[in-house]
């Protein structure tokens, strides 16, 4: 446990979700529905497929499929979740909030494994028990700052939905 990476996977692993990290924290924060908005998810998305197919090639932890392959796969259908509005827009109603909504647990999906990996790290402490509390403690904020936002969101961006089809 004390070497950060094992391998060449392991570096591009850990290269994309820094990538992701930065570029997700970026997609958040910036403004909506803007030309860098979406060049900035856009490397974020990119960041988090090479991210999640890195680590479903990684297996020093416990030798096998694993918990941490398991949450990729739901970060997987997170982050594609979130663009299958976006790519097609024009099909699906009141498009922006799932977007939004899918992009942004992904984004904070991203940060809870984040919190853990971070916390795993601190010595003699219980690996599981670390886990749980690194991704809780993100997750609950991320939880409230969602539902605070949410109403927000939902009417500053209403206008970019598609109109209903005749």
């Amino acid at each position: 446990m004390d070497a950060i990476v094992f391998s060449t996977t392991g570096l591009v692993h850990l290269v994309a979700a820094s990538l992701a990290l930065l570029t997700g924290a970026g997609v958040l924060l910036l403004p909506k529905a803007t030309a860098l908005h979406k060049r900035v998810g856009y490397v974020y998305f990119a960041a988090m497929l090479v991210m999640l197919t890195t680590s479903f090639m990684l297996y020093q932890l416990f030798g096998s499929f694993g918990m941490f392959h398991w949450l990729a796969v739901i970060s997987s259908v997170t982050l594609l979740s979130g663009m299958i509005p976006v790519w097609f827009r024009r099909r699906i109603p009141n498009w922006p909030a799932w977007h939004f909504s899918f992009m942004y647990w992904s984004v904070v999906g991203l940060y809870c494994a984040f919190a853990a990996e971070v916390f795993v790290r601190v010595p003699a402490s219980p690996f599981f028990a670390m886990v749980g509390i690194g991704s809780a403690l993100v997750g609950g904020i991320g939880s409230y700052c969602f539902r605070k936002k949410k109403g927000v969101w939902a009417e500053r961006y209403a206008g970019l939905s598609a109109p209903a089809p005749k």
